[in-house]
């Protein structure tokens, strides 16, 4: 029987490669080599997997990055650079790009996005007034900051990790 981890893992795999339409528990049972009961050993229903599917894409793709930088005491720069390497070596090609596509078709999805984005900031905001920017500087900074990251995974082809690196650390040199 796959964990409730196995699915939520390849549903991850599913989203990024084939958007949310492809969140089917008939793929996905198919994908894992399971029936379909060990879905519903895990989930309740559909949303009930979305919704777990949405709290794992928070916990690795912000929670885990932020514990990352703060892992140790650091000067603000040390741990924008720590936050940066968790998030290009954490970097699942184009989840970040499937949950916004999904999120323009679901109110929910949106909702929790929005969320998401809001914390991400927020945190960015923090490190940057931690450095000694005014609030107005360290709200401007952050979202520079977060809109190069996002942004970076929406050209086509997308950035290469250490063009994305780069930039992030060039705007960081003059800001």
């Amino acid at each position: 029987m796959a964990s409730k981890r196995d699915w939520l893992d390849h549903g991850l795999d599913v989203l990024a490669a084939e958007g949310a339409q492809a969140l089917t528990i008939e793929r996905l049972s198919t994908r894992l080599g399971v029936t379909k009961g060990s879905f519903y050993h895990h989930f309740a229903g559909m949303g009930a997997y979305h919704q777990a599917l949405l709290e794992r894409f928070q916990q690795d793709n912000t929670s885990h990055h932020i514990e990352a930088a703060e892992a140790e005491p650091a000067p603000p720069e040390a741990t924008l650079e720590r936050l940066l390497a968790s998030v290009m070596a954490g970097r699942r090609q184009n989840l970040e790009t499937a949950v916004r596509a999904w999120a323009q078709r679901d109110p929910h999805v949106a909702a929790v996005l929005t969320e998401v984005d809001k914390s991400r900031m927020d945190y960015l905001e923090s490190v940057c007034l931690r450095a000694g920017r005014t609030p107005a500087e360290a709200r401007h900074v952050s979202q520079l900051l977060y809109v190069i990251i996002v942004g970076a995974g929406q050209t086509l082809p997308a950035l290469s990790t250490e063009d994305v690196g780069q930039i992030y650390r060039l705007v960081l040199d003059r800001v």
